[in-house]
């Protein structure tokens, strides 16, 4: 609740600043980064990461459990069905030993036998039923158990491994996250500028267009020009307003754009550092690199690097169900009614020490193929690695070729600019002279136009090239 309520002034405190000063490309980034749901996720998973880390390490140390019980039961616990009789002996000085009590003939002196065969004591020993019976309905129990892991097959020592690549996996796949967040943020950036620079050509070639019907009608007026050269020109002032109604829509749904993509309301009203200044970008040039340094530095494949080696302790895991396991047991047990009293109604227990070994024989061959599953596994993600650096690479070449080449494109649309200019200025010189036509002037204009909203793409497509370059060659941070 109170992280929500400070996300929420801190989104007030940006709209504030937003609206009274001009927001930069780095504010941008950091407030996309800062509000963007992925980022926020991957920084989740990370913590989940390091948590089930922590989780691994436990497993070296010993556990402590406590297991309580209560159970009631219907009938109490006797150990005889009925009243035991039984016989008793007398000590016999002549032979030194107790002799049974039996019943003798008088006249002979032999002991008599049932008719089952069996002697007759002359004196019994009474053990009532009801003194052999316990009550047991309500019984109470419990034990503290410690158990110390000795060896569980290379199992902890994989999984402490596992969880620690998995970490840094997690970490790489948010930065690779925060790099195409950068990247979506510049997109909208310069598109935001690069309309706002077209929306001001809009702005001129309108008052161009305005300045012309403006002469022509005059000199309509003076009897130099024809209806149809004034008509030729309302009609083409009429489209620019149109064009200029358009860029304008344009550039409000561009800022919008940006907004969503900074966490900021859609309607919040921006106003951009680099917007209406002049985008010069020829003294940019494509850097050169290492395509070893690439792989190095790109966070997708020392993700996938790490998710080899993460594998491989997964197969080690599945190693570890085909081998002993041994482990230290001690334990504390306590009942009530007493098991070691008479089944008295108290508690009392004992202390238990031992050691603990389990070894699997036979599983039908299920854990084997789990482990060949696990290495299969392994192999899949040496396959995607493989082919992740031919990717990368043939990436780099393209990204780099692209670069150079919009460094190109630009050069010539900057020089194109200067040939746009003179043909306007000749044109409107040989309009006023008479040698020249509407028409004419018109269509110097509009490769003015054309001229100048070249470059304007171009220069945008040079700042965007760069940043994907960046991005592909691992050297885009924010």
């Amino acid at each position: 609740m109170h992280r929500k309520l400070l996300s929420l002034i801190v989104m007030a405190l940006i709209g504030t600043m937003c609206v009274g000063a001009q927001v930069s490309l780095d504010s941008c980034r950091n407030m996309a980064l800062r509000n963007n749901k992925q980022i926020r996720i991957a920084d989740e998973q990370i913590r989940k990461a390091g948590y089930e880390k922590k989780q691994a390490t436990a497993a070296y140390l010993p556990s402590l459990d406590f297991t309580g019980m209560y159970m009631y039961n219907s009938k109490e616990l006797s150990i005889f069905d009925s009243d035991q009789l039984l016989p008793t002996k007398t000590f016999n000085p002549q032979t030194g030993t107790y002799d049974f009590n039996l019943v003798v003939d008088p006249s002979t002196g032999v002991p008599i036998k049932a008719p089952d065969g069996s002697y007759i004591p002359s004196q019994v020993a009474l053990i009532p039923k009801s003194a052999m019976t316990y009550d047991i309905h309500n019984v109470f129990g419990g034990a503290v158990t410690i158990t110390q892991p000795v060896w569980m097959g290379g199992k902890i020592a994989a999984m402490n491994k596992l969880t620690r690549y998995a970490e840094t996996i997690a970490k790489n796949l948010r930065d690779q996250k925060a790099q195409d967040v950068i990247y979506s943020v510049d997109a909208a950036y310069w598109q935001v500028v690069s309309l706002r620079a077209k929306y001001d050509l809009a702005v001129s070639y309108v008052a161009l267009l305005d300045t012309l019907s403006r002469n022509v009608t005059a000199m309509k007026e003076a009897g130099f020009a024809t209806k149809a050269d004034v008509l030729n020109v309302a009609v083409q002032l009429n489209s620019a307003n149109v064009d200029l109604t358009k860029v304008e829509n344009g550039l409000s749904l561009s800022r919008m754009a940006l907004c969503q993509v900074c966490g900021l309301p859609v309607d919040q009203p921006i106003v951009l550092v680099d917007e209406g200044s002049v985008i010069d970008d020829a003294s940019m040039a494509p850097a050169d690199y290492n395509i070893n340094d690439v792989y190095s530095r790109r966070n997708d494949l020392q993700a996938l690097d790490l998710s080899i080696k993460a594998y491989e302790q997964k197969a080690n895991v599945a190693r570890s169900a085909m081998m002993p396991n041994v482990a230290i047991v001690g334990s504390y047990s306590f009942t009530n009614p007493n098991m070691f009293n008479g089944f008295k109604k108290e508690f009392d227990g004992m202390f238990s020490v031992g050691a603990m070994v389990t070894i699997p024989i036979w599983h039908w061959g299920g854990n084997y193929n789990k482990y060949r599953a696990a290495k299969s596994e392994t192999l899949v993600k040496r396959l995607e690695l493989e082919e992740a650096l031919e990717k990368v690479e043939l990436q780099a070449r393209q990204a780099s070729y692209k670069t150079t080449e919009a460094i190109k494109n630009y050069g010539t649309a900057t020089s194109n600019i200067e040939k746009a200019e003179e043909n306007l200025r000749q044109a409107q010189a040989g309009y006023r002279e008479g040698v020249l036509s509407v028409d004419d002037v018109m269509k110097a204009q509009t490769a003015w136009l054309k001229a100048h909203s070249e470059r304007i793409d171009a220069a945008i497509d040079v700042k965007l090239c760069n940043v994907y370059l960046a991005k592909v060659l691992g050297t885009l941070h924010n």
